[in-house]
Parts: C-alpha cells; sequence; structure tokens
C-alpha cells in the first residue's frame, strides 16, 4: 500500500494522522508544505481536481485522493480501509 501526506507544521489533525498511521505501523511519505504552503495547496486543488479551499492534511493512498483525517478515519472504522 503506497500512502502519501501533504501535512503542515501547524496544523493538529496532520499531526493526529501522522500519529495514527504510525501507530499502525504504516509506511508513509509526508509532503511537509509549510515552506511553500499557498503555492503547494494551489497544485495540490489542480493535482486532484479539489474544488474550493484545500485543506490539510491531504491523504493519498494507492495515487486516489481519501481526503483528509476525517475522511481516513471513517474509511478505518467502516472497515474499507485496512492497515494489516
Amino acid at each position: 500500500m503506497k500512502v502519501e501526506l501533504y501535512t503542515v507544521d501547524y496544523c493538529p489533525y496532520c499531526k493526529k494522522a501522522l500519529q495514527f498511521l504510525d501507530e499502525k505501523k504504516v509506511e508513509y511519505i509526508n509532503h511537509d508544505i509549510t515552506q511553500n504552503e499557498d503555492e503547494m495547496r494551489a497544485k495540490l486543488g489542480i493535482k486532484y481536481d479539489i474544488k474550493g479551499d484545500v485543506t490539510v492534511p491531504q491523504i493519498i493512498i494507492n495515487d486516489k485522493r481519501i481526503g483528509g483525517y476525517t475522511d481516513m478515519m471513517a474509511l478505518y472504522e467502516n472497515g474499507e480501509l485496512n492497515f494489516s
């Protein structure tokens, strides 16, 4: 499973997502966009066809954007996302 996150260093939901993945021992790539935040949010919006504000974290699993932390947790709790 390929997991990527786009985060900023001051975001509590980014920290929760990273902590959850660490607890589940999931390997992931974290792209910290704090330094180029506005530019990277715009690029993510274009790349993933996001309408409106681009929030963080943006979580990508197997090249498919699943959304943010609450989206990931909903998928996990519904059994649609299995990290074992």
